[in-house]
C-alpha cells in the first residue's frame, strides 16, 4: 500500500541453432572421389594414413579436454579476480523460497505467532506490510486494532494520535471515502500491498531489521471515480523486536522503488477491477 497516499507510517529469443537453414549441411554440397592411381590430378598413387600425425591429434583433444574441466570445475581461489567479483554477488539461497511454513495463528484476522527467528523475522515484516497496506487502514477502529496488533504497546501508543489526525475527512474525502472510510455505493474502494521479496538489514536474538519490497494497489474503482485504481513501487523497512512470544514493529519507514519499466497492457475496465478485487483473496506470506 501506500504508499505515497497513505500517512502516517513515517519516513528467450531464439538463436542461429534453430535455423534448419543456417547450418553448413543446408549447402547439400557432394564430395566426388576420384579413382586411385596415376590419374590422380594431384599426381602419384595415394600415400598410405600418417598414424603418428593422428596419435598427434587426439592427444591433442585430449589435453585441451581435460583442461577444459579443470576450468570449469576450478574451486574458490579466493585470490583470484573472478571469485572475489562473484563473492559479492548473493548466492541463490537469499532469494529463494524457504519452504517454512506460514504461521498457523492469528490475532485480530492478523498472522502471528512467528517463529524467534530470521526467517521468521522476515515473514512477520512481510505480512504487517500487508495488514498495514489494506483497506482497514482507512477506518479509525480497523486502524487501531491493526497498530495494537502489529506494533510494540510503546510505538503503539505514540502513533495512533498523529495517524488519527492524518486520516482526517478531508484526506478520505480525496480518496473518494466519506469521514468514517466507507466507499460510495457502487464503487469498491482498493488497497493493497503485494510484496515482491526482503532483505534482512540486521538481525539479533531480540531484534531485526528488514526491507520489503513491493507493489501496490490504490485507488477508488467505479463509475465517475476520480482516483482511479493505480500501481506503485516500495520499500518499507520495518524495526522488529521480539516482545512476548512474537515480532512486533518499533518503527518503520518507506521509499521510492525499486520500479520496472512500466508494461504495455492496456488497463482494465473499472468492472474488471471491481470484480477482481472481490473474487481473489490475499495470502498469509513466509519467507
Amino acid at each position: 500500500m501506500s504508499f505515497d497516499d497513505e500517512p502516517g507510517h513515517g519516513g528467450g529469443d531464439p538463436g542461429p541453432a534453430d535455423d534448419r537453414f543456417s547450418t553448413l549441411g543446408g549447402t547439400r554440397q557432394t564430395r566426388t572421389r576420384l579413382p586411385e592411381g596415376t590419374g590422380d590430378i594431384y599426381g602419384g598413387a595415394r600415400r598410405p594414413p600418417r598414424n603418428n600425425r593422428s596419435l598427434v591429434m587426439v592427444v591433442g583433444v585430449v589435453v585441451l579436454l581435460v583442461a577444459a574441466i579443470a576450468f570449469a570445475n576450478r574451486g574458490g581461489d579466493s585470490g583470484s579476480t573472478s571469485d572475489a567479483g562473484n563473492a559479492k554477488k548473493p548466492d541463490a539461497q537469499s532469494t529463494a523460497a524457504t519452504g517454512t511454513k506460514p504461521v498457523d495463528g492469528k490475532q485480530a484476522g492478523i498472522a502471528s505467532g512467528f517463529p524467534q527467528t530470521e526467517q521468521g523475522a522476515q515473514s512477520a515484516a512481510t505480512n504487517y506490510a500487508v495488514v498495514l497496506g489494506s483497506t482497514g487502514m482507512f477506518n479509525r477502529d480497523g486502524r487501531h486494532q491493526i497498530v495494537d496488533t502489529v506494533y510494540t504497546a510503546d510505538a503503539a501508543a505514540k502513533l495512533k494520535g498523529p495517524q488519527d489526525a492524518a486520516y482526517s475527512a478531508d484526506f478520505l474525502k480525496r480518496m473518494g471515502l466519506d469521514a468514517d472510510g466507507r466507499t460510495p455505493p457502487g464503487n469498491t474502494f482498493v488497497s493493497r500491498t503485494i510484496p515482491v521479496g526482503t532483505k534482512v538489514q540486521e538481525y539479533r536474538a531480540d531484534s531485526a531489521k528488514v526491507a520489503v519490497w513491493y507493489t501496490g494497489l490504490i485507488g477508488m474503482s467505479g463509475p465517475g471515480s476520480t482516483d482511479p485504481v493505480r500501481t506503485t513501487w516500495k520499500t518499507w523497512t520495518f524495526s522488529l523486536q521480539w516482545s512476548g512470544s512474537d515480532w512486533k514493529i518499533t518503527d518503520d519507514s518507506q521509499i521510492d522503488g525499486p520500479a520496472p519499466v512500466p508494461g504495455d497492457m492496456a488497463a482494465s475496465s473499472a468492472d474488471a477491477i471491481s470484480k477482481a478485487v472481490e473474487e481473489y483473496g490475499g495470502f498469509t506470506y513466509a519467507r
